[in-house]
């Protein structure tokens, strides 16, 4: 079978400068921090169309849901052209006290449609909790690599580091870099990894951790921003990179301080904008 073409996610340069779109509840939160009504379904998809109209054109992909907008995004036309479709084909469940506690692969989101549609790639959120077993992690991945690959989809991984489900000490860190040693050569196309120490840390420890996760990570690999502060991204981003990392597949950092803004169609046409040509400038200059 012939290598999958990642230049469809791709800027000029060869670097991945990619928005997300695809945060559900923890993005009505987002929303509900700065109202006192309850957050509708309208509200958030409403903003996921507006921020991949207004933005995509500067991206090289677009990360979108099907819960709520990735049917409505394609009905509509609002991915750029140049910009890469990607689909969400995680299915999120609150549980241990947590927003995303559990994840399967969506079964709704069926890969030989949405390949037809013009998706390009799908995305699955990985949660590596060092007290459970690996087997299932790694057959869900696995299963999910299939399954784009028979389909000609892009696979994106992206493993998060989560806290035991006992009572052990939680190293979020260390979380980081043991999933991309367990989940980082199985066959994904794009590997998508939170930023060692959220980037704050010195620039030599993030780069030493960075470091870890490109030998650890088979294929290009990309950083996400949450629990990235906004305005260290760029510089995390920039250490990463340095490292072997090929770009970002982020949200937060570009649009997140939009939301509760007086016009936020403004501030996203402007501030995120700006943010986000930031970024690719970024990787552009390092990347190669």
């Amino acid at each position: 079978m012939s290598p999958v073409d990642l230049s469809v996610l791709q800027r000029p340069s060869g670097a991945f400068a990619m928005l997300a779109v695809d945060q559900r509840e923890a993005m009505r939160n987002m929303f509900a921090e700065h109202v006192t009504t309850p957050v509708s379904d309208d509200t958030v998809r409403t903003f996921k169309l507006d921020a991949t109209r207004i933005l995509s054109p500067y991206a090289s992909g677009v990360l979108i849901d099907k819960q709520f907008a990735l049917d409505q995004a394609i009905e509509a036309g609002v991915v750029a052209d140049g910009c890469g479709l990607i689909a969400s084909a995680d299915h999120f469940e609150p549980a241990h006290g947590e927003l995303v506690g559990e994840v399967t692969i969506d079964r709704t989101v069926d890969p030989a449609k949405y390949a037809a549609l013009g998706v390009r790639a799908l995305k699955l959120l990985v949660l590596y909790r060092p007290d459970e077993a690996p087997e299932k992690r790694i057959d869900m991945v696995r299963e999910f690599v299939e399954s784009c690959r028979a389909n000609d989809l892009i696979s994106i991984i992206e493993p998060v580091s989560r806290k035991p489900l006992g009572d052990a000490a939680f190293d979020w860190n260390a979380g980081v870099l043991a999933a991309a040693a367990e989940l980082g050569q199985l066959g994904a196309d794009l590997y998508k990894a939170e930023v060692p120490f959220h980037g704050q840390a010195a620039e030599a420890d993030v780069r030493r951790a960075c470091a870890q996760l490109n030998a650890s990570i088979e294929g290009p690999w990309v950083v996400l921003s949450s629990g990235v502060p906004e305005d260290i991204f760029p510089d995390a981003v920039k250490w990463a990179c340095l490292e072997g990392a090929s770009g970002f597949l982020s949200g937060r950092a570009v649009w997140a301080s939009c939301i509760g803004t007086s016009n936020v169609i403004e501030a996203m046409e402007t501030s995120a904008v700006e943010r986000l040509q930031r970024l690719c400038d970024v990787v552009d200059g390092v990347v190669s």
